[in-house]
């Protein structure tokens, strides 16, 4: 698979926070709230999830990311629109670790530095991506890719001669119901639909209950009736996981419902409702259209 990003840290594994860093890394560290933080535990005492800052990158002089500034409440669902260009991939790849920035800061919650963090402690840390293809084992069934998800790093073979621990058959069980695909569960995932297959990935990052969630145009190649199913189901995790879904299809932004930034030239053009943004004078030039 491509990835699978949204693997949770117990408490005592490897992450690299603000304290830690600084501090020498002890069991634990204090909340800016006063309560204390376990390790590996995001800190979301501010209600937010996400901190980006002054974040710049640039390739062979071009600036992909200049300067941009960008925050994720704990449990929101944002959408993020923009040009060809305007930096949205680049920003999800500075999130992940993929992409180092030349220059800011990137916070997930109060406490954890993401530009000191590698992609797998990222991924442990509870942020998980999706990207635009749906990458699942398509030989496989349903029942037996999240099965998969829940093994985690072991091998195809050795995970599927496993039994499954306590409560895992539960998560497995809870995500098909989640995304729409219990009927489905002994059905190779290659016989799916386009559509049934980005629910099946989507339903194998929630096995790893990701606090933080990526989404690459997840409608691309959709049929309507697709496409009004998942922004039903990204809808319904809010709240549950904080949510950044990348798009271009406008009609698919407003059945999510939700707050909308655009990105142009690397940083934050508008930001607001979705019709605000529409009406916006700037975006319509560089985007929109009129």
């Amino acid at each position: 698979m491509s990835t699978l990003h949204g693997h949770v840290a117990a408490p005592g594994e490897a992450n690299a926070t603000r304290d830690a860093e600084g501090a020498g890394g002890g069991e634990a560290g204090t909340m800016s709230s006063g309560h204390v933080a376990r390790r590996g535990e995001i800190d979301v005492s501010h209600s937010v999830i996400l901190y980006l800052e002054e974040i710049t990158v640039a390739f062979d002089g071009f600036k992909a990311l200049d300067a941009l500034s960008l925050s994720i409440d704990d449990g929101e669902l944002r959408a993020i629109i923009g040009p060809n260009g305007a930096g949205k991939t680049t920003m999800m790849d500075v999130i992940t670790g993929k992409t180092r920035p030349d220059k800011g800061s990137a916070f997930l919650g109060q406490t954890m530095d993401l530009t000191r963090m590698s992609e797998p402690q990222i991924a442990r840390a509870g942020i998980g991506r999706k990207f635009q293809k749906p990458s699942v084992f398509e030989a496989a069934s349903v029942l037996e890719n999240l099965w998969l998800a829940c093994a985690g790093e072991r091998g195809w073979f050795s995970s599927l001669r496993q039994r499954l621990a306590p409560g895992q058959r539960e998560r497995i069980d809870q995500a098909m119901e989640t995304v729409g695909l219990a009927p489905e569960r002994e059905r190779l995932a290659g016989t799916l639909s386009h559509g049934q297959k980005q629910w099946l990935e989507i339903g194998m990052l929630l096995i790893q209950d990701p606090k933080l969630l990526l989404l690459d145009e997840p409608v691309a190649g959709l049929s309507d009736e697709e496409t009004e199913r998942t922004a039903q189901l990204l809808r319904a995790l809010a709240g549950r996981h904080s949510l950044v879904v990348v798009e271009h299809d406008m009609h698919f932004v407003e059945q999510l419902q939700c707050k909308v930034t655009v990105l142009h030239q690397g940083s934050v053009l508008a930001e607001g409702d979705l019709a605000s943004v529409q009406n916006d004078a700037r975006v319509i030039e560089v985007y929109l259209g009129r």
